[in-house]
């Protein structure tokens, strides 16, 4: 189909048989092309000088041809990725359902603390007398980090929760190997219901994963762990409050088991939003657990980074914290880079330098502005608003473990779906109408159809009461038997329904110019 202009219409275009424009654009949503579509190659808005004459050092594999990459003008690369902006959904959007992501607002306080002088471009290799005011930062995180979770210490260093679960198990098979038994303690534990990042850690570096069945509760059980328990476990990584949104009641009797039979707990922390000054992780008795600073601390989620998952270690692990780490020094504060400098054993280094600044300033800010009772209220807050999506909708939406309160997230699954139909997957895509992001769909694996849902503590109560009200229409309407609102859904996003499953096993990783089109004869 071509517009007025002669152009194909991209594929997937929402409502391009509805009113068509000379343009393709519909008012403020409006079509934006490829820059490769929109560039030239001949042109660029930057002058660059002409580099001096020099030998290439890339043993023959240097480039022989030109680049190829559009050139725009400066107002038109602004005006492209401002569109791109346009057709994208945010935190700043509106709720952002997703569960186990906890995308919180991030508060403007933090973001503008993070562009201080002195801090926003501070330099990893400044000599430390001139970063004196950084590393006391870094050194007043890692002490509120260790006060909020009754452990002994921690590595800021981690760039992300998965780093931080390698970090953390690396501290724990480092620990192993201290006491000989490297050789013959080799399995970890891992509930069925776990992040997926949890057995792919373990398994990166040598461990056996064995997992923990899944009960219809939804909890982990600590006879089913002594009955995995020997002389070979290394650890377990559990995740509390766990992935189906239950605080884990045998959290305590599962960490004594455990210790009993020398092995170590690994708490996955992505959901420490929940319990951050209601529970303390080390009085349940773990030994390492990361932090997701953007999910409990109100850094920037998303994007590919910068990320930090700092990651507390309990009394028994910490003389293995991996370089480097803050200290106090003869002439202040001190930055140490080495093993041979440390006092204990660290494991060795995680990551190239201290970590990402800006992410610890954000992190910080976020602690001083709200105060333990506001970092405690903000968790009851969290907890609250989980629950009162649960009530609004639990006459309609079935609940895969009962009518059990949750955490700070609510579980669904698609039970209630059942001869509408209409599919975890339809139900999502109709969202995208009604303005909303989708929760997280078909997560947990061990809950068929999944829909897990975190509102946070961000959202008030007429946002929670507009988003119960959106969802129970849908709901009604699927129950009706009114599919087709749901399986050609979205009709109203800037692009249709995609092939997700072609895109993601055929991926187009190429543009490729499209041939050209003969005009039409007069």
């Amino acid at each position: 189909m071509l517009n007025r202009q002669g152009r194909p219409t991209a594929a997937g275009e929402a409502g391009t048989n509805e009113h068509p424009t000379f343009t393709g654009n519909k008012a403020l949503a409006q079509v934006e092309p490829l820059l490769f579509e929109i560039g030239r190659a001949d042109t660029t808005g930057v002058d660059l000088d002409e580099p001096a004459s020099f030998t290439p050092r890339l043993g023959g594999q240097e480039r022989k041809d030109a680049i190829g990459l559009p050139g725009l003008s400066e107002p038109e690369t602004m005006r492209h990725y401002v569109r791109l902006s346009q057709m994208n959904y945010g935190i700043d959007t509106g709720l952002f359902p997703l569960g186990s992501c906890t995308m919180k607002h991030n508060a403007r306080l933090n973001e503008r603390m993070a562009r201080l002088p002195g801090i926003s471009d501070v330099h990893p290799l400044q000599p430390i007398s001139t970063v004196q005011g950084a590393l006391e930062l870094m050194s007043e995180l890692a002490r509120y980090l260790m006060t909020l979770t009754g452990t002994k210490a921690v590595s800021l260093s981690p760039k992300a929760g998965a780093h931080g679960e390698l970090c953390g198990m690396m501290a724990i098979k480092a620990a192993i190997e201290a006491k000989g038994e490297g050789k013959t303690r080799n399995v970890v534990l891992v509930p069925e219901s776990a992040h997926g990042t949890n057995p792919a850690t373990a398994a990166l570096i040598g461990f056996v994963v064995k997992p923990v069945p899944a009960r219809d509760d939804g909890w982990v059980h600590v006879d089913d762990v002594k009955k995995l328990l020997g002389p070979d476990v290394a650890a377990i990584m559990l995740t509390n409050p766990n992935t189906c949104g239950l605080f884990e009641p045998q959290v305590v009797e599962i960490a004594k088991a455990m210790h009993d039979a020398g092995a170590y707990f690994y708490c996955d922390g992505a959901n420490f939003n929940a319990i951050v000054g209601k529970a303390k992780p080390g009085d349940l008795g773990i030994d390492a657990m990361h932090i997701n600073l953007h999910k409990t601390f109100s850094t920037p989620h998303g994007g590919g980074g910068p990320g930090a998952g700092p990651v507390v270690l309990s009394e028994r692990l910490a003389p293995f914290a991996p370089v480097p780490f803050v200290r106090a020094g003869k002439n202040g504060l001190e930055l140490v880079e080495h093993e041979q400098d440390a006092p204990e054993k660290p494991f060795g280094r995680i990551t190239a330098f201290h970590g990402q600044m800006g992410m610890y300033v954000r992190a910080l800010a976020y602690m001083l502005s709200h105060g333990s009772d506001g970092m405690k209220q903000a968790s009851e807050d969290a907890v609250l608003n989980a629950n009162y999506i649960r009530a609004g909708l639990s006459d309609l939406f079935s609940q895969p473990f009962g009518d059990k309160p949750c955490m700070h997230e609510v579980l669904f699954d698609d039970t209630w779906l059942k001869d509408t139909g209409v599919t975890t997957l339809d139900f999502a895509k109709a969202m995208i109408d009604e303005g909303y992001h989708p929760m997280t769909m078909y997560f947990p694996l061990v809950v068929h159809g999944a829909m897990l849902i975190e509102p946070t503590e961000s959202e008030s109560k007429s946002a929670l009461d507009l988003f119960i009200a959106a969802l129970r229409d849908l709901a009604m309407s699927a129950k009706k038997g009114e599919t087709e609102r749901f399986t050609g859904a979205p009709y109203h996003a800037p692009r249709r329904r995609l092939d997700e499953t072609r895109a993601a096993r055929s991926p187009v990783l190429k543009w490729t110019p499209p041939a050209p089109m003969a005009e039409a004869a007069e």
